[in-house]
């Protein structure tokens, strides 16, 4: 999935607007047309802007993910950790450790 798809589907899976991901990132509407329609590609300071305004990684953006099996798992447990709070965090953080320590005994 090329940058362009994929900032499409978080803006649709966030329903946030082009109107107002281009105005909370100070941008033209019609260059964030630009880059949902895989016209434009962001420079690397905009790719930081987008990366903290969607929770996302910039790697995430740029389509570097782990080929391995559970590829659409592990990225779809960096979305939901990246959505959260920094509380929300923690706890999601320690629930997988008493997770991991109840599989070990």
């Amino acid at each position: 999935m090329d940058f362009g798809k994929r900032l499409k589907r978080l803006l649709q899976d966030e329903d946030i607007s082009q109107k107002s991901f281009a105005a909370a990132l100070d941008i033209a509407q019609s260059t964030a047309g630009n880059y949902v329609n895989g016209f434009r590609e962001p420079d690397y300071e905009t790719l930081k802007k987008i990366a903290s305004y969607l929770h996302v990684s910039i790697d995430y953006l740029l389509g570097f993910e782990y080929e391995e099996v559970e590829d659409a798992e592990l990225n779809e447990l960096l979305l939901i950790f990246h959505s959260l709070d920094k509380k929300q965090r923690w706890l999601l953080l320690e629930q997988g450790k008493l997770l991991i320590k109840s599989n070990i005994k």
